[in-house]
């Protein structure tokens, strides 16, 4: 058998994983990721939707779920530290899985960088999804201490080996495929276009500033 990371004769038959990334743009990079992570989720549940015959999503919801997740998660990582270095600030993102401190601490970033009414359009669906979310991973402990697994679709148990919330259930947990693909369609298209267009700001602002860096250099 040939090696997995090697060439076939016809290119579209190749996944180039550095043909999109940036060796020296590393924000960007980030996003490319958190893109690839949520197009997926959402390819995979259309599949499920042309054919579910062999009930499939039964199984690849805990792959597309995970896949979300982490695009979300990557995306918002991706936004943090673009708008510290556009507010000129020393920080990248907070090292962790906790999508609500994420996207709060996005929000305030975000309104500190535009403090328009429509700037923080792109989180409206994105925070109604991780508020629901939150309510279903939730589990209390004996101390009153509230815990978040995020792990939930990539292990049926959680670090302490209990089962996760969709195995204790008695009623049936179900995910809408139809209704997902047309809610995080919308969320993906928010997130991509609002990351977007901070790439495009801070790529605009370095151009500015390596061109007046250039024109006072030759002026001496």
């Amino acid at each position: 058998m040939k090696d997995i990371f090697s060439y076939h004769t016809d290119i579209n038959k190749n996944a180039y994983m550095n043909w999109r990334t940036n060796r020296f743009d590393h924000i960007h990079n980030m996003h490319v990721i958190a893109e690839g992570f949520m197009n997926s989720a959402i390819t995979l549940t259309e599949t499920c939707l042309k054919d579910n015959h062999d009930k499939k999503a039964d199984m690849l919801i805990f792959p597309i779920l995970f896949n979300l997740n982490h695009g979300i998660e990557v995306y918002l990582k991706a936004m943090c530290w673009n708008l510290n270095q556009l507010l000129n600030k020393t920080e990248t993102f907070e090292s962790s899985h906790n999508l609500k401190n994420l996207i709060k601490a996005t929000k305030k970033l975000t309104v500190e960088f535009d403090k328009r009414t429509e700037a923080l359009q792109w989180s409206f669906q994105l925070e109604k999804y991780i508020d629901e979310l939150y309510t279903k991973i939730e589990t209390v402990k004996d101390n009153g201490r509230k815990f978040y697994d995020i792990t939930f679709a990539r292990y049926s148990l959680t670090r302490d080996l209990e089962p996760q919330f969709y195995i204790t259930e008695f009623n049936n947990v179900v995910i809408d495929l139809e209704n997902f693909v047309q809610f995080f369609n919308d969320v993906y298209k928010d997130l991509d276009n609002m990351s977007s267009y901070l790439l495009e700001v801070l790529e605009q602002r370095s151009e500015l500033k390596a061109e007046m860096e250039s024109e006072y250099h030759s002026n001496f």
